[in-house]
């Protein structure tokens, strides 16, 4: 607890002007989140003895959130993931966006949900918050004015939701949303996740070329190092890879009318276990591929594999891709997106 509190004094000395962090707790069970990118700075877990730790990796303040380049615990948008040449086509007109990643665009772009200001529209410490953001037209390139609401809510003393909303107010927009927060069961300083045994609900991949855009194609992960529809350990094959895993799945009987479950991790050495849901066609597996000595809480340095992530999202490149679950929003119609994790020992 010490340990937290120091790191809650240190997020505290760095905040000014419209910056806040809230904490919502339940029980024992507690986060902390800021509106600097609607992001996630802390998940306080019990192991099987009771000893709590915090479990999400992060920075110790906001500059360093500012600076970074991980997405720690953001909310990102206004399309997560990439899009591949940081361009494509709606209603006959070809939009150009920022590139960020190469000659793509990531996370939104240069901007990007994930460093704005958020305005806090509701905040009640033992339940929930609720952030909002207006995105103006033609921010990072994307079509008309949207407006973007997220909610963190604590359900009971083992479940964490996420409800994202957006409004397009004039045109016609793609959207795509995620949780991009970084995972160890361990504990955030524990070292890496190869051991976390992991379940993935999807028999099937949407694989990508060298600059990790997706090829267009579906295929079934049966029979190769992506299969994890049996649980086993992260890092079992991931020696058959080039890097790790950074690979979207298409996640089994679940669409956006209908809430499904995507994945379930363990850590045996903690004992704890994460279970994650959702009314995504998708989730991101990323295994922290690209930390490389990364300055994290307290000083610690985050390596290779230091996390996991499991961004619920529709597929990357869908704007490029016909094939792929349309992410285009008209107006008068509202994208939402909800993820329910809970968490339990054993």
């Amino acid at each position: 607890m010490l340990v937290f509190l120091v790191f809650n004094l240190l997020i505290q000395l760095s905040r000014g002007g419209d910056i806040g962090i809230y904490e919502l707790k339940k029980g024992d069970f507690s986060i902390k989140v800021t509106n600097y990118g609607a992001t996630v700075l802390s998940v306080m877990l019990p192991d099987r003895n009771g000893k709590f730790d915090d479990v999400v990796l992060g920075y110790d303040s906001i500059k360093d959130y500012s600076n970074g380049t991980t997405y720690f615990g953001a909310l990102v948008g206004r399309v997560a993931n990439r899009i591949g040449n940081a361009r494509f086509t709606l209603n006959g007109v070809v939009y150009h966006l920022s590139a960020n990643d190469g000659n793509n665009t990531l996370h939104g772009g240069k901007k990007g949900f994930s460093k704005m200001v958020w305005t806090v529209e509701d905040y009640q410490a033992n339940s929930h918050i609720t952030f909002t953001y207006n995105s103006p037209d033609g921010e990072d390139g994307f079509p008309g004015d949207v407006s973007v609401e997220v909610t963190y809510m604590l359900m009971d003393t083992d479940k964490l939701a996420i409800k994202m909303k957006a409004k397009p107010k004039n045109k016609a927009t793609p959207i795509n949303l995620a949780s991009h927060t970084y995972w160890n069961l361990a504990g955030h300083n524990s070292g890496d996740i190869l051991s976390h045994t992991i379940q993935l609900l999807a028999s099937k991949i949407t694989p990508v070329n060298k600059h990790l855009i997706p090829t267009g194609q579906i295929v079934p992960v049966a029979g190769t190092a992506y299969d994890f529809l049996q649980a086993r350990e992260i890092g079992s094959r991931i020696s058959e890879l080039s890097d790790g895993y950074d690979i979207n799945y298409v996640l089994d009987g679940t669409s956006k009318k209908h809430f499904n479950k995507v994945a379930m991790v363990h850590d045996s050495k903690s004992g704890r276990k994460m279970e994650l849901w959702t009314n995504q066609p998708g989730v991101q597996f990323y295994t922290s591929n690209m930390i490389a000595s990364v300055k994290g809480k307290f000083g610690f340095i985050y390596h290779k594999h230091a996390g996991l992530c499991l961004e619920t999202q529709g597929f990357p490149d869908a704007v490029n891709q016909p094939n792929f679950p349309s992410q285009i929003v008209n107006p008068g119609a509202t994208y939402e997106h909800i993820m329910v994790y809970r968490f339990t020992t054993e």
